[in-house]
């Protein structure tokens, strides 16, 4: 069985399928895209966001981290000075996968992985946006320095009358809704009072 055994083999041993991702992102560094399979694309990716992610942090142990897998000194460089820094407010997505077809020969997809543009916005988040519960006041500032007496009195009946307004209006709303209820009753006893007849 192959639980939490994640990653594709790729039809190789570990060692070939190591030194060819080490090689692919090295590539993809340098110069900015590769053509590779859809597969090979999809692994690449997480060992590109990988990188990208020590290139962020800019430590010595992240460029050593980092030198374990890239292959040049110039292209962990690059990482380190250009293209990490143009991602700093983007979290993870640091490549696109652009689909090509399929290949003469053996029929495997192809694709295009390159490097997003430095700086482009990140996805929107699929999910719907929680609303926040309680709603934010404005009236009175909290803060020392820009509290003042005078504003919160004047502000306090203002949100008095803001409270009072709403039950007010649920007094006055009440009898119409007794009336909207009572209706429905009234024509059901008159109904049942014409079947009984009959």
């Amino acid at each position: 069985m192959r639980h939490q055994k994640s990653g594709r083999k790729l039809g190789r041993n570990s060692s070939h399928r190591k030194a060819m991702l080490r090689n692919m992102v090295t590539s993809l560094f340098e110069y900015g895209h590769i053509r590779t399979t859809d597969h090979k694309a999809k692994e690449l990716r997480r060992l590109v966001d990988r990188m990208v992610t020590l290139g962020k942090k800019d430590t010595l142990h992240a460029r050593r981290l980092a030198a374990r897998t890239i292959r040049t000194k110039d292209v962990l460089r690059h990482l380190f000075e250009v293209v990490a820094p143009g991602y700093m407010e983007r979290h993870g997505g640091y490549t696109r996968t652009i689909k090509l077809g399929r290949r003469h020969g053996d029929n495997a997809e192809m694709s295009i992985i390159e490097l997003m543009p430095p700086g482009a916005p990140e996805l929107r988040q699929r999910g719907k946006a929680v609303k926040p519960s309680v709603a934010p006041t404005t009236a009175v500032p909290t803060t020392k320095e820009t509290f003042d007496a005078e504003e919160a009195v004047e502000a306090a009946p203002a949100e008095e009358a803001v409270e009072a307004a709403p039950a007010e209006e649920a007094v006055e709303a009440a009898p119409a809704e007794e009336a909207v209820e009572a209706a429905p009753v009234e024509e059901a006893a008159a109904v049942e009072e014409e079947i009984k007849e009959d």
